[in-house]
């Protein structure tokens, strides 16, 4: 059974910019992820969009209430399921969502459910997503393992989530190599998105090939604009942020969100 998702004013998160027309552009973080981990993006985002941003980080991550592990095979889709919840505690109407990697993934659960597109949700925009297990992911994975128990990875992760350190990574790391993940695809609910899409990758993002781009090119039910980020791997925000900001900027004008 998962966990009761906390009170949404019980999880850490952030707003950049100032209020005015338009949506609310909500990202959601990657697997490691937190509300630190996106650094200046959230703001230098919101002026150039003009638009108000908001960060959460998610239970078990940050400054948010840790969860109890092993985390489930769907811990993606319970998290979908508390998205409702927290945009409305944060009276959040009108919205984009921005997902990274994990976060997209979600931003993809929660777009494509099952009871139809949710009310308020004007476009979604998927960086470095996925949509199926790929070999890539689990290698790479596997090598983030050695690096947080060998190497420098746990004490850089420990800035962005102090008590949440270990539950963190555990909790993603574990999930990804579970035999129970081999089976893990969200391709179905790619059909029942209707709104406009942005999928953004890298062209050497070490995590996915470009195959899950071109998925949501075939899949999806609504318009879907891709951008590939030249020399850039799976965190285009920090690797290529000019580029991705740049790629963002024109969605909103193209969509006039």
């Amino acid at each position: 059974m998962p966990e009761r998702p906390p009170n949404e004013s019980d999880l850490e998160s952030a707003w950049f910019g100032d209020e005015g027309v338009g949506p609310t552009w909500v990202l959601l973080h990657e697997g490691l992820g937190s509300v630190s981990t996106w650094r200046d993006f959230p703001d230098r985002l919101a002026k150039t969009l003009g638009r108000r941003v908001f960060v959460y980080s998610r239970p078990g991550y940050g400054a948010s209430p840790p969860v109890s592990l092993p985390r489930s095979a769907r811990y993606m889709h319970e998290a979908a399921g508390e998205i409702d919840q927290i945009l409305r505690g944060h009276g959040i109407e009108d919205v984009v969502l921005v997902g990274h990697s994990d976060g997209a993934s979600i931003a993809t659960l929660y777009a494509g459910r099952k009871e139809g597109a949710p009310p308020g949700l004007r476009a979604l925009v998927g960086i470095a997503p996925h949509y199926f297990v790929e070999s890539v992911a689990l290698t790479s994975i596997r090598a983030a393992g050695e690096a947080y128990s060998q190497g420098s990875l746990r004490a850089r992760l420990a800035r962005h989530h102090g008590h949440n350190l270990d539950v963190a990574f555990f909790g993603w790391h574990d999930a990804w190599l579970s035999p129970e993940f081999r089976a893990w695809d969200i391709r179905e609910a790619l059909p029942r998105i209707v709104v406009p899409s942005l999928i953004i990758q890298g062209d050497s993002d070490e995590y996915g090939t470009l195959e899950q781009v071109r998925t949501a090119e075939r899949l999806s039910g609504g318009p879907v604009a891709t951008v590939i980020v030249e020399g850039c791997g799976h965190a285009p925000h920090r690797a290529k942020p000019e580029a991705l900001l740049n790629a963002l900027q024109a969605f909103r004008d193209k969509m006039a969100l």
